[in-house]
């Protein structure tokens, strides 16, 4: 049977609501600190956390924002961020279901934009940059973080080639260089980057994807045989576990859109 890419993104996330909202690894970090300060600078009327997942940038932003909108694909994602945002007390968090290519905004509707984990899963990336920067105000702040992949093809092919045996929603963790060029393409400026080394604990990284024993066996069938650069890059443990680079990019709309 054939499947859409929005039907797997659903099964894969859909049953995990709840351990992404606990999840340690997306639910704290200095990436988050750092995007909460950039709101807390910018104290936006209405927010938009482009790709939810666990809420945890939405629970961020509404600390200093009127109004955060939360937009996943995932609609028991979103069930989850409500009771999660209904229990924390905020009452300034709404939830709408629909893939980033395709936003039922108006165009401008937002000053404040993060994206944080979701664009390697998106099935359009470029279409879903320009839905970004079609809803934000000209000179409105857009954070995106994510997973980077090296510009080094054998560490790229690595990375993608376990990412995708873990997770059959990933479609791509592009290069710093894809994002510049992409972003300038969508209609924004990068303002400045920052790169962080996180670490995957391997148990936890496949538990909380629900990876089947064959394909862990296969990532670490990938991981044993390694090349040395390989395996020093990515500071490949004998667990499995590993670390991988992600980039958090605070970009401006700007003032022309691009077509």
């Amino acid at each position: 049977m054939i499947r859409s890419h929005e039907s797997i993104v659903e099964d894969q996330f859909g049953d995990q609501a709840q351990a992404y909202v606990s999840s340690t690894v997306h639910a704290g970090g200095e990436d988050l600190d750092a995007l909460e300060s950039i709101a807390e600078r910018d104290k936006p009327d209405h927010a938009l956390d482009l790709g939810s997942g666990g809420g945890h940038v939405a629970y961020r932003l509404a600390r200093h924002s009127r109004a955060v909108t939360a937009v996943d694909l995932s609609a028991a994602m979103l069930e989850a961020v409500h009771d999660t945002a209904k229990q924390r007390g905020l009452s300034n968090i709404a939830t709408c279901p629909a893939p980033a290519e395709r936003l039922p905004f108006d165009d401008a509707a937002f000053d404040l934009l993060a994206c944080r984990f979701s664009a390697h899963h998106w099935r359009d990336w470029q279409a879903g940059l320009r839905e970004a920067r079609r809803v934000l105000k000209p000179g409105a702040t857009a954070i995106f973080i994510d997973v980077v992949s090296p510009a080094y093809p054998p560490f790229d092919t690595h990375l993608q080639a376990v990412e995708l045996l873990r997770d059959p929603s990933h479609v791509r963790d592009y290069t710093e260089g894809e994002w510049a060029s992409a972003l300038g393409h969508a209609g924004f400026r990068i303002r400045g980057t920052i790169k962080r080394r996180l670490r995957m604990d391997f148990g936890a990284w496949v538990s909380r994807m629900r990876t089947p024993d064959a394909h862990r066996a296969a990532i670490r069938s990938l991981q044993h045989p390694a090349p040395a650069e390989t395996a020093t890059y990515f500071a490949i443990e004998p667990d499995g576990s590993f670390s991988i680079d992600a980039l958090q990019i605070e970009a401006s709309a700007c003032r022309a859109r691009a077509l």
